[in-house]
Order: C-alpha cells, then structure tokens, then sequence
C-alpha cells in the first residue's frame, strides 16, 4: 500500500474510533444489532446490474481525492432523481467525509428520497476497514458497498460474508491481477476494475482492458475511473464489461439524462 492510502486508513480508522465509541455509549447498540440479526440479501444492486445492454452506476460525489470540486451539489435528492429517472440502474455516493466531501447523511437523505418513487439500489462507496462501516451504511439504506481489495486486504472474506449476513451485496474492487486473482479467491460476485493507479494518481483504462478477460463469465464487470466519454464506455462493453460507475462525467454535464441514455442503449 502506498503512502497515500496508508495515510487514508490511518485517518479513516480515527474516524472508526469515533464511531465505536458513539455505539459504546448508545444504549440502543443500532450497530451491534445489524450485525447481530441475518437479514435476506435480496440482491437488488447485483440484479440492477444485469440488464441487457452497458449498466450505468451513476456516482454523486463533491469533491475528488485531489480536493477539487467535482460538482457543487445543492439537491442530492433532485439529482439521484435525474439520474433515476434517466435510466440509471443504481447510484454511488461518496461518503468520505475528509477526502471526498461526502458523508453518510448524504447517502441516507438520498435513500429515503426514493420511498415514494421507484426505490434505485444504492451503492456506500467509502473506505471500509471495520464491519461497523457496513453496518452504517446498511441502516443508511445502502443496498451494496464497496470493499477496495488494497485497503481491506485479508479481511475480504470477512467483509464479504458480513455484507451477505446483513443483507446487502458488495462491489469488490481491484487495480492489479493480484488483487483481482484474490478476489476470485475469495469467490466475489460483483468485482469493479478501478483504471486509476494507486500510487501515481493516474488513469488508464488498459488497465480495465487488460483485467476484463481474466475475469471468469458469471461474475459480473464492472468498470471504474477514467470513464469520461461515451466512446469510453463503448469501449469497455466490447471488453465484456456489464456495467460503468461514470461520476464526474455525469455531474458536470450539461445533459446527464442524455449521457445516461445513451450508454444504456450501447
């Protein structure tokens, strides 16, 4: 792991401090019974992803890594409407708070924007190291989260089989074949290739060209970062790709509902 994402989890695990301690002192324990309680995963992120056609995860978030400003996102609401209503088959939302401005309110208020239309799966896409995490973004009203290889480590089993006990499914991501090769170990279902190099910041999707026929058919493919262009997307479909998570393209948009549109059709 490089120094940029050791320092990452070391600030992400002063955040899960936070967190146990708040569990600790709530009488309810709301966390603790999450995990205690085997809920039904009724699958509703993975089986969004297996239309026919390019899936579309459409991504919500304020700021990238870089701490630029991805987009100023007054209406989270509104805008996972749009992406909804445009054919979107689930919504990323980032809920890093210190790194991508995010936060888990974020995702709720988008969750329960959504009871009185057509509910869209939800994926919690944060820096998990500690089932609490998941826990959170369960009672948030994730339908998945995202478990990053290089982050969780030997841990993946662990996380995967919590998501499943509590019920919601899980985005397994890799940058390398090593990372892919555990993944397949460890019998992932959904697994998202991120074209972004960890220790250099930079983008290139022969990294998701090059993984995609190593991954066995029945798992379903998910392609990340560097998507930013419909032509992009195109190209990742004809490396038997099922879905793309599009973020910054989409925000910065002038017709998100088009750009949707027109990746689902592909």
């Amino acid at each position: 792991m490089n120094n940029e994402l050791n320092e990452i989890v070391a600030n992400k695990q002063k955040k899960v401090d936070i967190l146990i301690e708040i569990e600790k002192m709530d009488e309810a324990k709301p966390l603790e019974k999450i995990l205690s309680r085997r809920k039904p995963n009724r699958h509703h992120f993975r089986d969004a992803l297996k239309v026919a056609g390019l899936s579309v995860i459409a991504e919500i978030k304020r700021e990238d890594l870089l701490k630029r400003k991805a987009s100023s996102i007054d209406h989270l609401v509104k805008l996972s409407h749009l992406y909804s209503k445009a054919g979107a088959a689930a919504i990323s939302v980032l809920t890093d708070e210190d790194y991508f401005g995010g936060s888990m309110h974020d995702l709720m208020h988008i969750s329960q924007g959504f009871t009185t239309l057509h509910p869209c799966p939800i994926l919690s896409k944060d820096f998990i190291i500690d089932p609490y995490q998941i826990a959170q973004s369960k009672k948030a009203g994730a339908s998945a989260v995202l478990l990053i290889v290089a982050v969780v480590k030997d841990r993946l089993r662990e996380f995967l089989d919590i998501a499943e006990y509590i019920g919601v499914d899980a985005l397994v991501e890799v940058h390398n074949e090593e990372e892919l090769n555990r993944a397949l170990e460890e019998k992932a279902s959904i697994i998202g290739v991120c074209s972004r190099d960890l220790k250099t910041r930079e983008v290139n999707l022969d990294i998701a060209k090059n993984l995609a026929p190593k991954i066995p058919k029945g798992i379903i493919k998910i392609a990340e970062s560097g998507i930013l262009n419909v032509e992009h997307a195109r190209a990742m479909h004809e490396c038997g790709y099922d879905g793309v998570l599009i973020g910054e393209m989409l925000v910065n948009a002038k017709d998100p509902r088009g750009i949707i549109s027109e990746i689902g059709n592909i």
